[in-house]
């Protein structure tokens, strides 16, 4: 156990430092565009239906739990604005990450993992290509970029979801929502969403893309690395979401008007 657990902070260090380089690297302009626009196009359009199908479920549930509650105080008026305020700062850019981790992150360690063991990797220095910019960076700058704008879909959509139920099944009205929403939700309040999806982003393919690079034992260790990177991708991203919320939403006041 303690074996497996040096090994497992050993590699977490090697995704640090791997992360420090892409920073370095897009930086000085070493970037590779056609493999980012592919790799743009796979975190991209690629997983809407995904993120679409999951927030509408998501926005629904919630709505059908916190509208039952609230009609018990008669202050089902609120239920759009505590919606919107609980996908943007939370649900949204956290269940976002999660799909893309279990998306994304997991192709990504496969596919550099088996790279790897078929020594393809190595063949690529021989060509004096550096595999960070070849392989990570790509893979790194598509989910910075893709992962807000997914955020936003899966906020709007699961918006959506929620007002469907809260007019079918509450008696809410199409204004009322609306205008909840705005009573409750700032610009702030996107911002940080989007700030959050930006680093879950990164996490996402920086920690898949270094259990890649770190794979060894053949067919049987890229199966292990794929499922260790998809776990500490997501401890990752619920830890940095404390540290990102707690930091973001430090003294911030109410953002409720009635």
């Amino acid at each position: 156990m303690n074996k497996g657990l040096r090994r497992w902070g050993l590699r977490l260090w090697a995704a640090i430092l791997l992360g420090g380089q892409v920073i370095f690297h897009v930086v000085r302009g070493r970037i590779h565009y056609r493999n980012t626009m592919e790799q743009m196009a796979a975190a991209g359009p690629a997983s809407l239906l995904i993120v679409s199908v999951a927030s509408v479920f998501v926005g629904a549930v919630f709505t059908i739990q916190v509208a039952r509650e609230f009609l018990r105080f008669g202050a089902v008026g609120v239920v759009g604005g505590v919606l919107a305020l609980a996908l943007v700062r939370e649900l949204a850019p956290v269940l976002t990450a999660v799909l893309l981790a279990g998306r994304m992150g997991s192709a990504f360690a496969a596919e550099i993992g088996t790279m790897k063991v078929t020594e393809q990797i190595d063949a690529l220095y021989v060509l004096r290509t550096d595999p960070v910019d070849y392989l990570v960076s790509p893979r790194v700058l598509a989910c910075c970029l893709m992962t807000p704008i997914l955020t936003l879909v899966f906020a709007l959509v699961g918006m959506g979801g929620g007002l469907l139920v809260a007019m079918s099944s509450f008696g809410m009205t199409l204004n009322a929502f609306l205008d909840s929403v705005r009573g409750f939700l700032s610009v702030w309040d996107l911002a940080t969403a989007m700030i959050k999806a930006f680093v879950f982003g990164g996490l996402v393919a920086i920690v898949g893309s270094s259990w890649g690079l770190t794979t060894t034992g053949g067919a049987k260790g890229v199966g292990e690395s794929t499922t260790a990177a998809v776990v500490t991708t997501l401890l990752a991203i619920f830890v940095v979401n404390f540290v990102l919320s707690g930091l973001l939403f430090h003294g911030q006041g109410a953002t409720v008007q009635f």
